[in-house]
C-alpha cells in the first residue's frame, strides 16, 4: 500500500486522498459503459473450476491495510466540519428490513423514517433508499412516490445465494417487474472459496443483464470470504462482471463491514477507476452502528477516493441501527442537550 498525505477534514478540497491528484476519466481508455473488462471464457488452469484472471492483483499487506484503516479512524472532525458530515451520512443510508415478520405496516413506517428521518428538522435528509424483499416493493414505491428515496430489493435466494440460477434470476425479474429501482444480490460464495471464478462472474453478468434499468449491488459476504486477497479478487470480479456498487454484507453474519475491508474495496474501485474512467460505488453494510463509526468510514472515502465519492450516488451505509445514533448527535448539535434513544421510532 502506498501511504497517503494527511487530509484533517472532509472539506479539504484535493479530489483523491492517494495521490493528490484530481479523478478525470481518461478519454483514451476504450470501455463500454456496463461491459465487463474481464472475460469469463479465459483459458483455465489448475483443478476443475478454477480459472487464470486476466488480471493479476498483488498479495494484499494486512498488516499496512489494517493500520491504515485504524490511523484514519483517528482524525476527528468537529464543528460544522462534523455536522455536514452527519448530515451526508444520513442523505447515504439504505434504510432496511429484510425479516419473516415484516409487513405493509412496517414497510410504510420504514418508508416515512427514511423520508423525513428528524421532523424536528425537515432540513435532515431524506435517506438514499429503503432495502425489502420483493413482496414489499409494491407497497414501498406506492408510499414513496413523489419523493427522492429509491427502493432496493435483495434477490438472487438471498442472503445465503444457494439456488439454481434460473431461479435467481427469475427472482431479480420479479423485483424489477414490481418497480425496484435497485437490485442487492449475493455473490455463491462456496463457488468463490472452491476457485469457480468463471460462475461467480456467470452469475453476475447474468443478473445485470436481468436487471435492466435498475443499478446492481453486488453483495461479497466479506466475512464469508475468509482472506484479503479473496476479497479483492472477488471485489474486482464483480466490477467485471457489470456492478454498480460492491457491498460488503448481507448484514446477517459476523463479521460484517470493517473499516480494513471496506478500505480494501475501496481501494480496488479507485484502481479500476484509474484503468477504465468508470466510477464504482461502495457499500459496507452491518456492523456500522455509531455516528462516530460512520464519520470514520467517510474519512476512509475522502482519502481513498476523494471528494467525487461523497455522494449517495456512490457511497451508502447498510445499517439501520446507524441512524437513530446519527440522529441523536445532530439534536445534540441543534439544541445543545443530549437525547435519549427512546426519543426516536424503532422502525
Amino acid at each position: 500500500m502506498i501511504a497517503s498525505r494527511g487530509v484533517s477534514t472532509l472539506e479539504d478540497q484535493s479530489d483523491i486522498g492517494e495521490t493528490g491528484e484530481s479523478l478525470k476519466c481518461d478519454d483514451s481508455v476504450s470501455y463500454s459503459e456496463g461491459a465487463p473488462a474481464f472475460n469469463a471464457d479465459a483459458p483455465r488452469r489448475g483443478g476443475v473450476g478454477s480459472m487464470y484472471a486476466l488480471f493479476a492483483p498483488p498479495a494484499v499487506d494486512a498488516v499496512a491495510l489494517e493500520e491504515r484503516a485504524a490511523s484514519l479512524g483517528k482524525r476527528s472532525l468537529k464543528g460544522e466540519t462534523k455536522l455536514a458530515g452527519l448530515r451526508l451520512a444520513v442523505a447515504m443510508m439504505d434504510l432496511t428490513t429484510l425479516e419473516g415478520k415484516d409487513t405493509p405496516g412496517k414497510v410504510n413506517q420504514l418508508c416515512e423514517k427514511a423520508r423525513i428521518p428528524l421532523y424536528q428538522d425537515p432540513s435532515v435528509g431524506p435517506c438514499a433508499a429503503i432495502c425489502v424483499y420483493p413482496n414489499h416493493v409494491v407497497t414501498a414505491k406506492a408510499r414513496l412516490a413523489g419523493s427522492s428515496v429509491k427502493v432496493a430489493s435483495v434477490a438472487t435466494a438471498f442472503p445465503s445465494g444457494q439456488s439454481p440460477l434460473d431461479i435467481k434470476l427469475a427472482d431479480t425479474r420479479r423485483a424489477v417487474d414490481f418497480g425496484a429501482d435497485e437490485i442487492d444480490m449475493v455473490i455463491d460464495r462456496g463457488a468463490m472459496l472452491v476457485g469457480d471464478f468463471a460462475r461467480v462472474f456467470d452469475e453476475i453478468s447474468a443478473t445485470k443483464e436481468a436487471c435492466g434499468h435498475a443499478h446492481l449491488k453486488v453483495i461479497l459476504e466479506t466475512g464469508e470470504l475468509g482472506s484479503y486477497d479473496l476479497i479483492r479478487k472477488a471485489s474486482e470480479l464483480a466490477i467485471a462482471a457489470g456492478a454498480d456498487f460492491i457491498k460488503t454484507s448481507t448484514g446477517k453474519i459476523q463479521p460484517a463491514a470493517t473499516p480494513p475491508v471496506t478500505l480494501l474495496m475501496l481501494e480496488v474501485i479507485r484502481d479500476h477507476y484509474y484503468a477504465s474512467g468508470r466510477r464504482i460505488g461502495m457499500k459496507p453494510a452491518g456492523g456500522v452502528r455509531t455516528a462516530k463509526q460512520a464519520l470514520h468510514y467517510l474519512v476512509l472515502v475522502k482519502e481513498t477516493l476523494g471528494d467525487a465519492w461523497l455522494t449517495p450516488d456512490l457511497f451508502r451505509f447498510g445499517a439501520s441501527a446507524l441512524l437513530n445514533d446519527v440522529l441523536m448527535q445532530l439534536e445534540k448539535q441543534r439544541t445543545g442537550n443530549y437525547q435519549a434513544a427512546d426519543d426516536f421510532s424503532k422502525d
